[in-house]
């Protein structure tokens, strides 16, 4: 369970998610993008070789998220064990770290017989990429226009045949955002606090982030948060769509970038499965080509065992299921793969090469199908990269209970989404204001900081003050909430024409500037106190003209209160803020 909210200028909405599972969502960023060097939550710089989770109670992507994310598993030891010396190189060249693809060993295995349902494979893009135009949105194309594409995760959006299959066209919905802010298509979904838009123009630094690797570990999944971790360097060779040479991390660790290594979690990582066991560096020679995206289903020994034929990993005692893609400019796209006989691609997803099938990796789920653009089918002079893979085991995001991916079932018309933000319109809850003046440790008068209220009074926690109602003169129904406050005290309401910098004042902060008008002292009474509706009546009862509430004005609202002993000494205390507009 967990709750995903979104605060936008002028009004909010409180989003409530429900999850059937308890997730965490791991990712890692690409060198070229701004994340890479600067300091996650904690104080450390952030690298390209970092596995990375979004910083908040639940690790799962979420509307409008307040920071950069925070390094999970680092790229040292006890991490995955690379090289220690990588501090961050904001614009600068590569550190030999890099992550391109990482997965726990225990993502959804295909199975046969069985379609594959909407929202069961989910993959991200690079800056490069632009889809198959047309379909639902929000998708690749749309986020591509607005160059919103590389941080975001997307799901398949229809029913897939078992594979392998060969190529049609289908659909991808966005489920996952870089930064949890609606994009220039419109649409919001939830994210996980990286950067964007992406430019693409070649080289770098970019101007926003490439997400680079993926992994939800889920409560479903055959494993832990605590275990190996199976994951692929980035390979040497030329990029030409980048105008520069890939970071060649795989190479100055003594492996290539079709390697699958292993970490247990100490020391440095071995060879899990070797590019050639998985058909990769037999065109072009070693480092040739480079695994971009991994889904891996390990069966519980840590040993590689090479599928002998389609879906023996689905049984009892099975092999490993190994699925993946391969970068832009590897040696194989292009040559016939070793199932259907087609020019790979690389937003394909390849299965390693099984006896009998020829020596190269074979088309699992061809690009197309996922609502990508290929050379193949002439919708590109350079086909969609898919640089991150995932499958789902279950719902990641289904607030209402019906049993289908939120994302997908806002695509496919199964619930509304009027305002176009990622959640059913059945679960939202209208929340009125824009919060300012919360309570962080840099600005708390006596280390009685909470970043998500007012500054922490007598009862231990800091006051809140959100509104309820509507913002509509006409209607006048508009009601200032304040809770948290201290029992049976007194409260006084002010409303200003701006707002200032925090100023310490009393156990609190006044963030009030401009003209400023007060309310009638009222009651806490048991800690939460209500202020409305009326509020537009009594500014033209009781307020010169200037201090009317009117359509089109913005009113900022704060509550001073009484907060006896205080944490810091004083006798006062302050509410965090609200700003409003006001409409007809």
């Amino acid at each position: 369970m967990f709750t995903r909210a979104l605060i936008l200028s002028g009004s909010a909405l409180l989003l409530a998610g429900t999850s059937v599972a308890q997730s965490r969502y791991f990712f890692s960023v690409n060198w070229h993008g701004p994340t890479v060097g600067a300091l996650d939550p904690f104080g450390t710089a952030i690298t390209e070789g970092d596995i990375l989770r979004p910083f908040n109670g639940t690790s799962m992507p979420e509307l409008a998220p307040t920071s950069l994310p925070n390094i999970s598993y680092t790229h040292t030891v006890p991490g995955l064990g690379l090289p220690g010396f990588c501090v961050g190189h904001p614009g600068g060249t590569p550190c030999v770290v890099e992550v391109d693809a990482f997965s726990r060993g225990g993502d959804k295995p295909f199975r046969p017989n069985f379609e594959i349902f909407p929202g069961d494979i989910m993959f991200s893009v690079d800056e490069f990429a632009r889809g198959i135009p047309g379909g639902p949105a929000p998708n690749v194309n749309t986020e591509s226009l607005a160059r919103e594409a590389a941080p975001d995760a997307f799901l398949n959006l229809n029913f897939l045949p078992p594979g392998p299959f060969s190529p049609y066209a289908a659909r991808n919905v966005g489920a996952i955002d870089g930064d949890g802010l609606p994009s220039a298509s419109g649409y919001a979904y939830p994210g996980t606090g990286i950067k964007e838009p992406n430019t693409p123009f070649g080289g770098f630094p970019d101007t926003g982030d490439n997400k680079d690797a993926m992994d939800v570990v889920e409560s479903l999944a055959p494993i832990g948060i605590a275990g190996p971790y199976y994951f692929s360097l980035d390979s040497s060779f030329f990029d030409a769509r980048e105008s520069a040479p890939n970071s060649a991390s795989a190479v100055f660790n003594g492996f290539v970038g079709g390697d699958i290594l292993r970490n247990g979690g100490g020391g440095a990582p071995t060879v899990w499965a070797p590019a050639w066991m998985l058909g990769l560096d037999l065109v072009g020679g070693p480092d040739s080509d480079d695994l971009d995206a991994l889904i891996l289903f390990e069966n519980g020994d840590t040993i590689y065992q090479p599928s002998m034929s389609l879906y023996d990993w689905s049984v009892a005692g099975g092999t490993d299921m190994v699925v993946f893609s391969v970068r832009r400019g590897s040696a194989i796209i292009g040559m016939p793969d070793s199932l259907l006989g087609l020019p790979i691609e690389e937003g394909d997803l390849l299965v390693p090469p099984v006896p009998g099938s020829g020596a190269l990796p074979g088309i699992f789920v061809p690009a197309e199908a996922l609502g990508l653009a290929t050379a193949r089918a002439g919708m590109a002079n350079l086909g969609d990269d898919i640089t991150a893979l995932d499958t789902i085991w279950t719902n990641l995001y289904d607030c209402d209970g019906d049993g289908i991916e939120d994302a997908v079932a806002i695509a496919t018309g199964v619930v509304p989404d009027t305002n176009q933000n990622g959640v059913p319109d059945s679960c939202e809850t209208i929340v009125i204001g824009t919060p300012f003046c919360l309570c962080p440790n840099i600005v708390a008068p006596c280390g009685n900081a909470s970043p998500t209220t007012g500054c922490i009074n007598v009862t231990g926690a800091g006051a809140l003050l959100t509104g309820l109602g509507s913002t509509s003169v006409t209607s006048d129904n508009l009601i200032l909430q304040t809770t948290d406050l201290p029992p049976a005290t007194f409260s006084l309401m002010f409303m200003a024409t701006s707002t200032s910098p925090p100023v310490p004042f009393g156990n609190g902060l006044r963030c009030l500037a401009g003209s400023a008008y007060r309310f009638n002292v009222t009651s806490t009474g048991s800690g939460t106190q209500n202020l409305g509706p009326g509020l537009a009546a009594y500014t033209v009862a009781n307020n010169p003209v200037p201090g009317h509430i009117i359509a089109g004005s913005t009113w900022n609202f704060q509550n001073v209160y009484r907060d006896i002993p205080g944490p810091c000494g004083s006798f006062i205390n302050w509410s965090s803020g609200l700003s409003v507009t006001f409409t007809p």
